[in-house]
């Protein structure tokens, strides 16, 4: 059988949980390689102190599973020290061979186009091969044009049902959007990925944690699948 090309892969998974902690769902992330189209590895938001020797081996597992890495990187909503930012991507690089990069905290309007293009044409020189930004929300048209993947979406269920999607969205392709929904109810992970293809994104990931730290656990549809995973 043909394996999926990333365009065809419907899952973003940011999975923060220690692998030491939940090694069960690490594992299920390799079995559901195929359908993976990124993991964002957040060490201790963004890659540490130092390395993290679980984290590398979880890192290398998943590499040989065929998953594309991203390393989670804070801009801060565009207040963060451009330098701290870097250095972040490149110790992410260094420490994990992550394939790419998840800048979280994206600004959304429209002044710091400029700087969020610089980041990511300075991640692309240092090697990031995909670079998503992560908004949270529809930002500013341009945003869409920086990076490889935009998150317009991330918050609880409940919000997800209300919300609406600009007109800009349509002149994307939906391999372009990604939606990150948490509190999704048991058995509700199938409808959040066909309301997410409705509303023009491609990529979503949708799980059931809950509180400051939702992404603890894998999407509901990989524990329907493998019986792992919290």
């Amino acid at each position: 059988m043909k394996r999926p090309t990333a365009d065809q892969r419907p899952l973003l998974v940011p999975l923060y949980v220690h692998p030491a902690a939940d090694p069960a769902a690490w594992a299920a992330l390799e079995t559901a390689a195929p359908s993976l189209r990124a993991v964002v590895l957040n060490v201790a938001d963004g890659p540490g102190a130092r390395p993290d020797p679980a984290f590398t081996e979880a890192a290398a597992r998943l590499r040989a599973a065929g998953v594309p890495l991203l390393g989670y990187t804070d801009t801060g909503y565009g207040h963060r020290p451009p330098r701290d930012v870097v250095g972040d991507i490149r110790r992410h690089r260094r420490w994990y061979e992550v394939d790419g990069v998840f800048l979280d905290q994206v600004a959304a309007h429209p002044a710091l186009l400029p700087r969020y293009r610089r980041l990511v044409t300075v991640a692309r020189a240092l090697g990031a091969r995909t670079a998503v930004l992560n908004p949270g929300t529809h930002p500013d048209p341009g945003y869409a044009r920086l990076g490889d993947l935009l998150v317009t979406f991330e918050g609880d269920w409940e919000t997800y049902r209300r919300v609406d999607v600009p007109a800009w969205t349509t002149d994307h392709p939906p391999e372009r959007f990604c939606h990150l929904v948490h509190g999704v109810p048991s058995g509700y992970a199938d409808r959040v990925a066909r309301t997410a293809a409705r509303r023009g994104a491609a990529v979503h990931c949708a799980v059931p944690g809950e509180g400051p730290n939702p992404w603890q656990s894998v999407p509901g549809t990989l524990t329907a699948t493998t019986g792992e995973g919290r």
